[in-house]
This record gives C-alpha cells, sequence and structure tokens, in this order.
C-alpha cells in the first residue's frame, strides 16, 4: 500500500500491527509493506518506543518483535466506537487540548494495534475529516507535578500541605494550609481541585495553576460518603457554586432566540418561544458571580427580567464600562 495514504500516526499503527503479527518484521519487509525506506522505520521504532511500546530487536534473526505482555487481549469495537475513540485521543489528548490527557493517545495506539486492519483503514479514513476544537485551556507548564501530586494524594487519601495565590487581597501566599483533596475537576480551559479547605473550614475549589507550594503529607483523610462533585456543585452556572439561588428570567431578541434555544445552557433551564420571534430563558442558578459575565456576552441581544440583583448587576457592569470608554477617540 502506498505511503501517500497514511497520515503519520496511521504508518505507525500499522507498524506496530505488522511486528506485533509476526507476518513482517525485519526493517526491509516493513519498509516495503509501509512504502518508506528503512531510515523512515527507524524513526518509527525509536518514536513507539518513546511512546512506551516496549519493542525488541533480534540481531541474528534482524527482526523485530513485541513483548506480549505489554498488550491488553483484543478489544472488540464497532466502526462508530473506534472513530469515536480515535478522534477524541487524536484531536484532543495528542494535541494535549485538556492538558495531562496526552497519555490517553498512547494507550489507544496499543488499543489500534491490534484491530484488523480493514477497520484501522476504514476509521482512519472517517477520521482525516473530522476536528474538534476547544476553548483554548491554560497551558500546563509548570504545574504539571502540581496535577501529578494532587491525584498521587487522592488515591492514597494523604492530605496536603499547601501554599496559594488567591487573589485575594485579604490573604497572602505566606499563609500555608492543610487541603484534603476530593476530585479533580477540568472546567472549560482550566484544571482545578475540588476539597476540604482546613484553614477555611470549607469545601473550597482551587485552581491548580496559582499553588506555589504543595506536598503530601504523612496524614491520611476520608472522602465524606456524601460528599458527591455533581451535588456539591448543585445548580451552579458552571463551578462557583453561590450561597443563595436565584430563579433567573432573560429575554432575549429575535435574531439571538434561535441560537439560544439549541443549547444547553444550564441543567435547569427552560425555553419558551414568544409570538414575536423572542425567547425567555428561565433557569435556577446558585449565585449570580458566574452568570453575570455570561449575560454581558450577549451584548445588547438581552435584557435580564429578574431577579432584580442580576439586573442591578448587569446595569453597573454596563455603566461602568461606558465610563471607561468615555471621552475616547471615536466614542
Amino acid at each position: 500500500m502506498e505511503s501517500s495514504k497514511y497520515s503519520r500516526i496511521h504508518r505507525l499503527l500499522k507498524v506496530l500491527a505488522l511486528v506485533q503479527s509476526g507476518r513482517a518484521t525485519s526493517p526491509a519487509e516493513l519498509a516495503k509493506e509501509c512504502g518508506v525506506t528503512q531510515r523512515s522505520i527507524f524513526r518509527d521504532i525509536t518514536e513507539l518506543e518513546g511512546a512506551g511500546f516496549r519493542i525488541a530487536y533480534n540481531k541474528e534473526e534482524k527482526r523485530y518483535s513485541i513483548d506480549g505482555d505489554a498488550f491488553l487481549p483484543p478489544v472488540q469495537l464497532t466502526s462508530d466506537e473506534a472513530l469515536a475513540i480515535a478522534v477524541l485521543c487524536e484531536q484532543v489528548a495528542r494535541q494535549d487540548r485538556i492538558p495531562f490527557t496526552s497519555p490517553a493517545w498512547k494507550g489507544v495506539s496499543k488499543i489500534f494495534a491490534a484491530m484488523p486492519e480493514s477497520l484501522r483503514n476504514e476509521v482512519a479514513a472517517i477520521a482525516e475529516g473530522v476536528f474538534i476544537r476547544t476553548a483554548q485551556a491554560i497551558e500546563p507548564d509548570g504545574f504539571g507535578s502540581v496535577y501529578e501530586r494532587i491525584g498521587q494524594a487522592i488515591a492514597a487519601r494523604r492530605s496536603l500541605d499547601c501554599k496559594y495565590d488567591s487573589l485575594n487581597p485579604e490573604t497572602t501566599d505566606c499563609e500555608e494550609f492543610a487541603f484534603d483533596p476530593y476530585a479533580l475537576l477540568f472546567s472549560v480551559r482550566a484544571w482545578y481541585v475540588v476539597g476540604f479547605h482546613h484553614g477555611r473550614g470549607e469545601i473550597r475549589t482551587l485552581k491548580l495553576n496559582r499553588f506555589t507550594k504543595i506536598g503530601i503529607a504523612e496524614r491520611c483523610f476520608e472522602i465524606p460518603e456524601d460528599f458527591h462533585l455533581d451535588g456539591h456543585l448543585g445548580n451552579a452556572w458552571r463551578m462557583m457554586r453561590g450561597d443563595t439561588d436565584y430563579d433567573v428570567e432573560i429575554r432575549f431578541d429575535p435574531k439571538f432566540a434561535e441560537t439560544i434555544a439549541d443549547t444547553t445552557w444550564h441543567r435547569t433551564q427552560e425555553i419558551e418561544e414568544l409570538e414575536d420571534g423572542s425567547a425567555m430563558f428561565r433557569c435556577t442558578v446558585s449565585g449570580l458571580d458566574e452568570i453575570v459575565w455570561w449575560v454581558l456576552s450577549m451584548g445588547p441581544h438581552c435584557e435580564v427580567i429578574s431577579p432584580p440583583e442580576l439586573r442591578d448587576r448587569v446595569v453597573e457592569a454596563v455603566a461602568r464600562m461606558g465610563e471607561r470608554y468615555a471621552g475616547r477617540s471615536g466614542v
């Protein structure tokens, strides 16, 4: 098969499949099967070894082999299942759109290597035309060790000794506190940890890239039996749950009504289509800090009907924006 039909990843998968099958395991045979030079095969083998595949070379027989213990038993996947896994791992994990998920791509490569060639080729052909674009996440450089230590602490049920830049003027980086991590949470652009903050005496959600010190302590803890992340977040607009629930009503003009109705913005939402083509959006939200920014992002295409607290905060924010731009050229 000509190499032009394979992208880099597809050729790597074919090399794995050939070595595992034992049909073509010498550099010359692999090069012929993949339609490339032996130099390219050497580079492929090096890359596969770097990804964690245990590939051995027998100098006497001049053949490659793979340690069978490194592979899972064959997995029976349908083309739809394989395509979904391939797209998620290629478009999200491999490109690290969600930081720290890249090992998923290495893992699924091993699964694909054991799949029938016809299915692999079918999935590869479709996957080349499927793309995923997510919100740009915070670069993982600088807090990879934080993510790793928190994961280890959750697994071992060990407390953490921490310092944290809360961006709150009432606190400083000098304050060290104990923190019991319950769950790691990725939300839109960043990783967070949810757990019990001994310094505050309550469950808090902390952003991973703001830790200035973190260490696993000898102290053990137990996650409360009644703790569940969904229950903890409750009716938060996104992830920051407030102390008060508000029944929200927002009217969207006809230009935005269809866009609003086509999307699930909140788990409690209800949308009523009105006779003039506008739409009434209703939901119950815990706290207003997050939803106020969503309302502002809709610009002049919506109006908060209730609660008055949300309406007042939007009016105040718009007024401050007007003051900031007043007197500028073009205003």
